[in-house]
Formats: C-alpha cells, structure tokens, sequence
C-alpha cells in the first residue's frame, strides 16, 4: 500500500489544549472541514505531535475519498 500524504499546499489548521500532563491536537483541513483529534505526552515535541495529527488526518481525507 502506498503511503498518502497531504499536500504541501493543503491548508491544516492546528488547536492545542493541555489537559494535565498530555496534549489534546485537534488537525483541520481547511478545504474539506475534516477534522480528527490525537492525545498525546505534554512533553512530547509540538512538531512530532502535528506529525502524528497529519498522519491521522491523511489516513480519514484516504478512507473519506
């Protein structure tokens, strides 16, 4: 299976809460309104964590097609 990705050009907006010791990301895609949600570490890298939310996002926008 091949690996799909968003764009360089999608738009993906990012909200940030910190409950505790983790981080709620919530990723939106600016063009379709998709939007998905992943829990992470709050000590974990802010770009590994819009990493892992573009992952998820990439793979809803692919089951969504």
């Amino acid at each position: 299976m091949a690996k799909w990705e968003l764009s360089n050009s999608a738009d993906v907006y990012f909200e940030f809460v910190a409950i505790g010791h983790s981080v709620k990301i919530t990723a939106i895609h600016a063009a379709s309104g998709t939007e998905v949600s992943v829990i992470g570490p709050a000590s974990a890298a802010r770009s590994d964590l819009e990493r892992l939310a573009i992952q998820k996002l990439a793979a809803r926008l692919k089951n969504d097609a």
